[in-house]
């Protein structure tokens, strides 16, 4: 029986090298070793599997029946190592597998758009899934490992997580269209104390929550919240219904909900963060990576600029 895990890819290698050449010295030339060496070699490849691989006479080398047969498996293995060797290069490089990305709602309308598009098109070999969730459920599956990137809307503090920000997105003030103060150019916040409020519950995003209340409170008042929401499509449509009032981040605006009017609020935004998990990052994750801190130097805000 032959030991076949004697046989090693070098002998093919060199045995293929001779059989386009049909020559010991002009293989050993192209392979970059001596003739001797060479010759070694094919003996060892030829004690291996048991069968005279040449026939050597003083002017010609030719294959036997059984090289023949050797040179046809040889030429399919050394091609399936090199498809191999090259997979797991392109892997390494962050160039193939699948890429789990969540995003907030509407953080697509933003830049998040241009860093995806930027990506498929520098790595066509990566399958992106994109998954829109909110904060509390990104954060959770990020723990777990169901996600490779979050953009996230305030994340908060988990030694299991890296975040990094990414950008500050305005927020807003939106009124239903029939608001007494929908014509107005800017609208106090402490004017909106005695409005019924429609509010996203803690849950969903802890620290924009935590912002809209403190900008509610730096204004005087804690608002009266009449419905929750956990949807911000359906808070907006809520608002345009006439339910109350509320502060979102300004992407949502560009759902072009015609219930709805928006009103700045001076220096009021929320982090955008890029989270992870923490230690050592998967290629495509850090191929991503790149493309979003790309986008991020390409402007001093993202999502204003977008």
């Amino acid at each position: 029986m032959i030991d076949a895990t004697r046989l090693e890819l070098r002998h093919l290698r060199y045995f293929r090298e001779v059989v386009d050449e049909l020559h010991f010295g002009r293989a050993a030339a192209r392979l970059a070793v001596a003739q001797p060496t060479l010759s070694v070699q094919i003996r060892q490849l030829e004690q291996t599997v048991g069968a005279r691989l040449f026939d050597r006479h003083t002017r010609h080398v030719r294959l036997t029946d059984a090289g023949r047969v050797l040179d046809d498996a040889a030429r399919r293995i050394l091609r399936e190592v090199d498809v191999a060797v090259d997979a797991t290069r392109q892997a390494q490089a962050g160039h193939v597998g699948v890429l789990r990305v969540g995003f907030g709602p509407t953080l697509m309308l933003s830049t998040l758009a241009h860093v995806v598009r930027a990506y498929r098109q520098k790595h066509p070999g990566v399958r992106v899934d994109l998954r829109e969730q909110t904060t509390g459920h990104q954060m959770e599956a990020l723990v777990r490992g169901d996600l490779d990137v979050g953009f996230v809307r305030g994340a908060e503090a988990d030694p299991r997580l890296h975040a990094e920000l990414f950008a500050r997105e305005p927020l807003v003030v939106a009124l239903p269209r029939d608001h007494r103060l929908a014509a107005a150019t800017r609208v106090p916040l402490a004017s909106l104390a005695g409005d019924p409020w429609v509010l996203f519950p803690r849950t969903v995003a802890p620290l924009l929550h935590a912002r809209v209340m403190e900008l509610c409170e730096q204004a005087g008042f804690r608002p009266n919240v009449v419905q929750d929401s956990r949807e911000v499509y359906t808070t907006v449509g809520l608002v345009g219904a006439g339910v109350g009032v509320t502060i979102i981040p300004d992407t949502v605006r560009r759902m072009g909900w015609d219930g709805a009017v928006y009103k700045p609020i001076p220096r009021a935004s929320v982090q955008v963060a890029l989270v992870r998990q923490s230690g050592t990052v998967k290629p495509v994750v850090e191929a991503f990576l790149a493309v979003a801190r790309t986008a991020k130097r390409s402007g001093s805000d993202p999502l204003r600029n977008s």
